[in-house]
C-alpha cells in the first residue's frame, strides 16, 4: 500500500514549478489526472512540443515532473470541457491549480463551484501573491517574488547586483512544496472531520517562510546581513569557495570554529585558529586586514592540490568540505547513487533512461515509479469512458472542441 493510493487529484497546472507539487503526491500513489488545455497557448505549445517527434519522445520520457500522471485535454472554455470537469471532480479528493486568482472563478471551475456539489474536496491554488490582497492579481515570476519577499537582495557579493539564484526558491523550494504540505494536512483533516477545505499557497509568502531565520535575526538586533557582506555570503575564510588546482572549486563549511580549527592543524596553520566564525561576522564583512591575508592564505593552499584530493584529506579530518559539481558530475557521487537520487527506468521506446529519485523516505511507504509522463491528452479517451461516455459523445465533444 502507498501513502496516497485511493486519493484521485485533478492537476489544473500547466508550467514545471506548479507541476512539482502533483508530482511529489503522484510519486506517493496518488491518481493525478493533468488536465491540459484546450486550444494550447501559443508559449505552453513551444514549450511542450520543441523539436521533433523523437525529440519530444525523449524530452517525455525524461519529465519527472509529469510522472505517475495521466493526460487529459479539456477546453474550459467550452461548456462541454467544463462539465466534463465538473463529472471528474465529482468523486476528486484534492484539486491543485496554479492559474491567476479569479480565471478558475470565472471559468466555472473554483473552489466555491466544486464544494458546492462535492465538501469533501481539498482544493489547492498555487499563486503568485496569493488570493487576497492590492498584489493578488499582479503577474509575477520567481525573480519577483524572491524580490518582494526580501531575498534577492540578500544574494551576491558586495557591490554587485544580486545572483539571480535561476528560479529554484519561490518556484521550488517555495510553493509546490508548501502546497504538498498544505494539501496532505488538509487530507490528514479531512479523515477527522468528513470536510475538505481551501488551501492558498502564494510563491511570495512561502519565500518569506524560507527566510525565517534571517528575519528573526533582524527581529532580534536590526541585523540586515548586507549582500556579500556577512559570515554566510562568502566573504569569510572559514565559509567560502575556494579554485583547486585542476581549476575546479570546492566548498568550505567551517562554520563551527572546532571545524575551522580541524582545517587549520591539516594544513599546519595552528596560527589562524582564531580567524574563525564569531557571532558579530552574522551581521558585517570583516575589518580588519588580516582576514583579507587569510583569505590568500586558503587560496593559495587550495591551489595546490585537486579538487577530489582536497575532498579526501579534508573529510578524514572531520572538516565540512563539498565538490561544487558542475551538472554532468551529479549522479558519479557515491552518496547521490546510494541515496537512489539517479532513477534508471526502463522505457518500452527508448530503453534505459534517467530521471532524479524521490528524496522523502519512508521506511513501510516508500514513493514510487510507476509511469512516464504522459504525452498531452493521452488518456483523454480512457478518461472519458471511464465517466461513463460513450464513442460518439466523444467525437462530438472533439467535434465541438470540447475536448481533444
Amino acid at each position: 500500500m502507498m501513502v496516497l493510493e485511493g486519493i484521485k487529484i485533478l492537476e489544473l497546472v500547466h508550467l514545471p514549478p506548479g507541476e512539482l507539487c502533483g508530482m511529489i503526491l503522484g510519486d506517493f500513489g496518488a491518481d493525478v489526472i493533468k488536465i491540459e488545455p484546450v486550444p494550447e497557448g501559443k508559449f505552453l505549445k513551444e514549450l511542450q512540443t520543441a523539436g521533433d517527434s523523437k525529440a519530444i519522445n525523449i524530452a517525455t520520457a525524461h519529465n519527472a515532473l509529469n510522472r505517475n500522471k495521466k493526460s487529459i485535454k479539456l477546453n474550459l472554455k467550452s461548456e462541454d470541457g467544463v462539465n466534463i470537469f465538473h463529472k471528474l471532480a465529482k468523486d476528486a479528493d484534492v484539486i491543485i491549480e496554479g492559474f491567476r486568482p479569479g480565471v478558475a472563478k470565472r471559468m466555472g471551475v473554483d473552489y466555491a463551484t466544486i464544494r458546492s456539489f462535492n465538501p469533501r474536496v481539498v482544493y489547492c491554488s498555487l499563486s503568485g501573491y496569493g488570493q487576497d490582497g492590492p498584489y493578488s492579481k499582479f503577474p509575477g515570476h520567481d525573480i519577483n517574488y524572491i524580490s518582494m519577499a526580501g531575498a534577492l537582495n540578500l544574494i551576491g557579493e558586495a557591490g554587485q547586483k544580486p545572483a539571480i539564484p535561476l528560479n529554484f526558491l519561490a518556484d521550488f523550494a517555495g510553493a509546490p512544496l508548501h502546497g504538498a504540505l498544505g494539501i496532505m494536512a488538509a487530507l490528514f483533516v479531512r479523515q477527522r472531520t468528513g470536510n475538505g477545505q481551501y488551501v492558498d499557497i502564494s510563491y511570495t509568502d512561502t519565500v518569506i517562510t524560507l527566510m525565517t531565520a534571517f528575519l528573526q535575526q533582524y527581529f532580534t538586533d536590526g541585523s540586515k546581513f548586507p549582500r556579500g557582506e556577512w559570515a554566510l555570503s562568502g566573504v569569510y575564510p572559514y565559509y567560502c569557495t575556494y579554485e583547486t588546482s585542476d581549476h575546479k572549486l570546492i566548498s568550505l563549511g567551517c562554520f563551527e570554529p572546532k571545524f575551522w580549527e580541524n582545517l587549520c592543524k591539516v594544513i599546519g596553520r595552528d596560527d589562524l585558529k582564531l580567524f574563525c566564525f564569531r557571532p558579530e561576522h552574522l551581521g558585517k564583512k570583516p575589518d580588519d586586514l588580516r582576514w583579507h591575508d587569510v583569505q590568500e592564505v586558503m587560496r593559495k593552499t587550495f591551489r595546490t592540490k585537486k579538487r577530489d584530493e582536497w575532498f579526501d584529506i579534508l573529510i578524514k579530518h572531520d572538516v565540512p568540505v563539498g565538490k561544487v559539481y558542475a551538472i554532468e558530475e551529479i549522479f558519479t557521487d557515491p552518496q547521490l547513487l546510494h541515496r537512489h537520487m539517479l532513477l534508471e527506468l526502463k522505457h518500452p521506446k527508448l530503453g534505459k533512461v534517467k530521471q532524479p529519485g524521490m528524496a522523502i523516505k519512508l521506511s513501510e511507504t516508500p514513493p514510487k515509479f510507476r509511469n512516464f509522463a504522459p504525452y498531452p491528452g493521452e488518456h483523454t479517451d480512457k478518461i472519458l469512458k471511464s465517466l461513463g461516455y460513450s464513442k460518439s459523445e466523444i467525437e462530438g465533444f472533439r467535434k465541438f472542441k470540447g475536448v481533444d
